[in-house]
């Protein structure tokens, strides 16, 4: 499944945001990726990897979730970036 969103947050995720997406992410069984307009693919779940993920408000993203909950989890992320949780 993909999701694609235009990130709706204030200025550049910070670090205990970055965390608290990662535990979020963490919560599914699926596998989830957030993709950049430039190629880059980020694993959700890795905190290292969303540590790198610096955005702006008009930035789009797609959220690629694959396996049982993929559904809840692409929802669930989108919240989390779109500032609608």
């Amino acid at each position: 499944m993909e999701k694609i969103i235009k990130v709706n947050l204030k200025g550049e995720l910070e670090a205990g945001e970055i965390a608290r997406f990662v535990q979020v992410a963490n919560q599914y069984k699926c596998t989830l990726y957030i993709e950049m307009t430039d190629n880059r693919r980020i694993n959700a779940k890795s905190i290292m990897g969303m540590m790198n993920f610096l955005s702006g408000n008009e930035n789009e993203v797609i959220i690629k979730a694959e396996g049982e909950d993929e559904e809840a989890a692409a929802e669930a992320l989108a919240a989390c970036l779109t500032g609608k949780e």
